[in-house]
């Protein structure tokens, strides 16, 4: 008498489907999550290269504990009139050790990369970090660094991004001081004297902010270019970073500092070359226009009659030859 036997798919088959449905769901998910604002800066891919990864892993994660949470509730749940205590299990070295190894090297893995791209975006050599010289200078300073009145004669290290590896040692095409304050941010242009609420920068030039803070701690933070650096009181911190894409993009302060934290917002508008010369033109003549009035107003007697003068009489339209005809009248 022949039997019939139920075939059934091997479990091996089984879990080798399921993990390959998985590996594509959670790659899918990582590419198009959508959860970031656009690129707009060279450091912004080196971030979301990282967070992707992130996303993938942790949808795998999830993907694996909810489904087997689910599968374990459907198949193991307790049929009607079934009394039964269920089969004790005392352990399984191979399932724990594969959980806990897993794991570990997931975290290695994610540790080595994270570093990897935090040195990518000039994180292991921020300015003013920078150990070049010979060992005599290094030991000066050492030197210096234990004398009491080091606060004198030695600058305190800055801290925050520096340079991208192959330029730890050059200067940045622009260098802005910025200074937070309950609530605003402040940005000063060392080199033209431009003192402005907003922030103007070349697209595809290097740009080094100089940060600092006048009251407490504020986060200096453009999403689009995925920088952020703390404004610290009493010490500068330095971030450098190259904007790709031209247009206007939100400055936030990412730290509770107040009352008032939230509308502590500015703009980073980030023109081409062109436009931020015109930029750079227009407000240097309107700084030049606003000392020469502030200085008319607190030093008129350093002044000739006709430098008093020239500040109204070029918008009245009056001319040297006018003032002399009046003189001689």
């Amino acid at each position: 008498m022949e039997q019939n036997h139920k075939e059934t798919i091997p479990g091996s088959i089984w879990t080798l489907a399921v993990g390959v449905l998985i590996t594509i769901i959670s790659l899918w998910v990582g590419q198009n999550h959508n959860l970031m604002p656009e690129q707009a800066s060279l450091q912004a891919p080196l971030v979301d290269g990282l967070f992707e990864i992130l996303i993938t892993i942790g949808t795998a994660l999830f993907l694996i504990t909810g489904g087997a949470i689910i599968l374990a509730a459907i198949k193991f749940r307790q049929r009607p009139g079934d009394e039964s205590d269920a089969e004790p299990i005392k352990g399984n070295l191979p399932l724990e050790v594969f959980w806990t190894a897993i794991p570990a090297i997931i975290v290695i893995f994610l540790g080595i990369y994270s570093v990897d791209v935090f040195k990518q975006m000039g994180g292991l050599e921020p300015p003013g970090h920078h150990m070049g010289g010979s060992h005599q200078e290094h030991s000066e300073m050492a030197r210096a660094m234990t004398s009491p009145a080091i606060e004198d004669r030695v600058e305190a290290p800055k801290i925050g991004v520096g340079a991208a590896p192959g330029r730890e040692n050059t200067k940045a095409d622009l260098e802005v001081k910025v200074t937070g304050l309950q609530f605003a941010w402040l940005f000063n242009y060392p080199e033209s004297g431009i003192m402005s609420g907003e922030l103007h920068v070349p697209v595809g030039k290097e740009v080094q902010l100089d940060i600092i803070s006048t009251d407490v701690i504020h986060s200096f933070w453009v999403p689009q270019f995925r920088i952020k650096q703390d404004a610290i009181p009493g010490q500068e911190s330095q971030m450098r970073f190259v904007a790709t894409k031209t247009g206007s993009y939100p400055i936030v302060c990412a730290e509770l500092c107040g009352s008032y934290h939230g509308g502590m917002r500015s703009t980073i508008y980030v023109q081409t070359q062109e436009e931020y010369d015109a930029w750079l033109k227009e407000n240097q003549i309107a700084t030049k226009k606003q000392d020469e009035s502030e200085a008319v107003a607190l030093n008129p007697q350093d002044r000739s009659d006709e430098e008093f003068l020239a500040a109204y009489s070029s918008d009245l339209g009056v001319d040297r030859d006018t003032l002399d005809r009046i003189a001689r009248n």
